[in-house]
């Protein structure tokens, strides 16, 4: 439902009426025809977009628990079955048939519970936290007034607790090391982390590879720590002061 590197909202919804309304492209899987399948990864707009996610006509549907502050390693996919049709998954692995025959192992309860609960929190207090990250939002742009910078994405359709920002003659990789200390912020997606290649989203963006380098991406949640705040504003002053004359990479030399 979302795009890496800038969290823009994918018409999720028009593709999946599109796909309703064609004349069905059959596969196989296994001896089962099957119409087109939509899947879509939702790990992004899982407990943000719940109303969205609620009305969403998909075949299947992934999700991961730490984006919602569920424990790491634990996920689910939701699966659509049509009538008394055949479930339009096959296992990879086999084992016992505790997991209907879909994978071996054991359910981790422990994770499960976990995802379970974060779930339920999130179900509830979604639109707070949605309120939250928006404040932060416009509390850090108005800190970035008096900074050249661009917003990279489509504000309109951007996710509220993620901020994708160009600051022209700064390279992102010295300033997330200079600003390691205070905050965390990237240049990419965790998908890409083990890789110095630029975000392939970027680069379909935009020609100009320096919009590509000059990039970082920050991201927030509704927790309003003492020193948040401050932390953006001590990032926006290195901003500034590398504007002025210094460079992020002497920054860092210090």
């Amino acid at each position: 439902m979302v795009s890496d590197a800038v969290e823009c909202r994918q018409p999720v919804h028009e593709i999946a009426e599109l796909i309703d309304n064609k004349v069905p492209r059959h596969s196989v899987v296994g001896s089962v025809a099957l119409k087109t399948l939509f899947h879509t990864d939702a790990a992004q707009t899982f407990g943000k977009e719940v109303e969205a996610l609620k009305t969403l006509s998909c075949d299947m549907i992934s999700i991961s628990g730490h984006k919602i502050y569920g424990p790491q390693g634990i996920g689910a996919l939701y699966v659509r079955r049509h009538g008394i049709q055949k479930r339009p998954v096959e296992p990879l692995f086999y084992g016992g048939g505790q997991e209907r025959g879909l994978l071996p192992g054991t359910v981790p309860v422990a994770l499960a519970v976990g995802l379970g609960e974060a779930t339920r929190l999130a179900g509830l207090e979604w639109k707070q936290r949605r309120t939250a990250a928006e404040k932060t939002r416009a509390e850090l742009l108005r800190a970035l007034e008096n900074v050249e910078h661009f917003i990279n994405g489509d504000a309109t359709r951007s996710q509220p607790h993620v901020l994708n920002v160009c600051f022209p003659g700064i390279d992102s990789e010295a300033l997330m090391m200079s600003l390691r200390d205070q905050m965390a912020i990237s240049n990419g997606s965790a998908c890409t982390s083990s890789s110095y290649t630029a975000s392939h989203v970027l680069i379909a963006m935009f020609s100009h590879h320096y919009r590509i380098e000059w990039s970082i991406r920050i991201s927030f949640g509704p927790q309003r720590r003492y020193d948040w705040l401050r932390e953006l504003k001590n990032a926006v002053e290195l901003f500034s002061w590398s504007q002025s004359g210094e460079t992020a990479t002497r920054s860092f030399a210090r």
